[in-house]
């Protein structure tokens, strides 16, 4: 890891050179400002992680010198300090942008531990910023691997909708992407800083789908020892998934079109309203239309939740985008298992490219890394693809193998 830069500004020589001191003996790379222009001119042409600021410099005074660190170098961080037992002018400070303050005299054991808290702090800011900027970009709607028209269409909607309040209903077989469809709304939205919380309906059982939904009250039920938050909760400022919203029970799709009416709940065994900002997408595979004409789901919901419907071909509907899916997977697991796959024969590409994909995407993905592993390295040969592929194959076009 590079050295971590500090400036230390402070007029009174003889404590600069036992603070530089300090810092140096700590592995710190050191500069030094004896007034606040000379401050302001070398935050201007060097980069540095914390800046040490006396509030009582000669030529400009350090609220000048921390107004130019938040104009102009915000992600320097700054510790004022303050001589003149000065509290209220050390809080004024911390109010524009300083992290800490120390009092002269400055225990040099306590500027130790406040420095390096600092630094701590904005290490961990500055991961945050890195990992929410790599998750917006892997779900950027550009990188949904598709070129078909089909896939054009999701992507052009996508971005119409992101920035919208609206609820999405994805409408989609199992295995299409529809998560990642989710992802990709929420990320290129205005939401992006906030949580992303998916929930799979279908994959909870019912007597604990509404308390992982809305949390419950200590005492609510037979070993609920402790009061806890549910997803919508955990989802506040930003969105929740609802994948599978089909497999809802009648009682639980009462509660949710309430959350979306009147953006409230009470969690499970409580009283009080529970008010969220949360924007909901939910996902299903089912015909929700035949489901409300057989009284399995509320006419009014299914209204509610599909504002903006987008309906996700299966990958039989889009076969073009096989060979850059096939690609795209080929990568990923080629770096994930430290192999060298190189590809499929044509005769290979052939046989998928004509393969019915009842698993679609899901089902692809599943049989690259499978290739990747049993393979390893060279050329996808028909031979080396599963029976039922052969299978399909030879029933349609002939010849079981080239």
């Amino acid at each position: 890891m590079p050295q971590e830069r500090i400036l230390i500004v402070e007029d009174e020589p003889d404590l600069r050179q036992v603070f530089v001191e300090i810092l140096t003996t700590d592995g710190y790379d050191i500069g030094t400002a004896s007034d606040g222009e000379m401050a302001i001119q070398m935050l201007s042409e060097n980069n540095y992680d914390l800046s040490l600021i006396d509030l009582y410099l000669p030529k400009a005074s350090g609220f000048q010198v921390l107004a130019h660190l938040q104009r102009m170098s915000p992600a320097t961080s700054a510790i004022v300090m303050t001589g003149h037992g000065s509290i209220e002018s050390a809080v004024e400070a911390m109010k524009k942008g300083a992290t800490d303050y120390l009092t002269k005299p400055v225990a040099f054991d306590q500027l130790r531990i406040v420095v390096k808290k600092a630094l701590d702090v904005r290490r961990l800011q500055q991961e945050n910023r890195l990992l929410r900027y790599q998750l917006k970009t892997k779900y950027r709607f550009e990188n949904l691997v598709g070129t078909s028209p089909a896939m054009q269409q999701v992507f052009q909607l996508i971005e119409k909708v992101a920035d919208a309040e609206s609820t999405v209903l994805i409408l989609s077989e199992g295995g299409t992407g529809k998560e990642l469809v989710a992802r990709a709304i929420h990320f290129n939205s205005h939401r992006a800083e906030k949580p992303m919380v998916p929930v799979n309906c279908g994959a909870i059982p019912e007597s604990l789908l509404e308390s992982e939904l809305f949390g419950h009250e200590r005492g609510a039920f037979t070993g609920a020892a402790r009061t806890r938050i549910g997803r919508f909760e955990l989802a506040n400022g930003g969105t929740i998934f609802l994948d599978e919203v089909g497999d809802m029970s009648p009682a639980l799709q009462v509660k949710l079109l309430r959350v979306l009416q009147e953006q409230s709940f009470e969690r499970v065994g409580g009283t009080k309203s529970v008010q969220v900002d949360v924007r909901i997408i939910a996902a299903t595979n089912r015909n929700l239309e035949g489901a409300i004409a057989r009284g399995e789901f509320r006419e009014d919901l299914y209204y509610r939740l599909s504002v903006i419907p987008l309906n996700l071909p299966p990958l039989r509907e889009r076969k073009e985008d096989v060979p850059l899916l096939l690609q795209h997977f080929m990568d990923q697991f080629n770096r994930m298992r430290d192999r060298k796959l190189q590809g499929f024969s044509p005769g290979a590409l052939h046989m998928l490219m004509n393969y019915h994909w009842p698993g679609n995407v899901r089902e692809l993905e599943d049989l690259v890394d499978r290739m990747v592993v049993l393979k390893g390295q060279g050329i996808v040969e028909p031979e080396d693809l599963p029976d039922k592929m052969r299978r399909e194959h030879s029933l349609f076009f002939g010849s079981l193998l080239p």
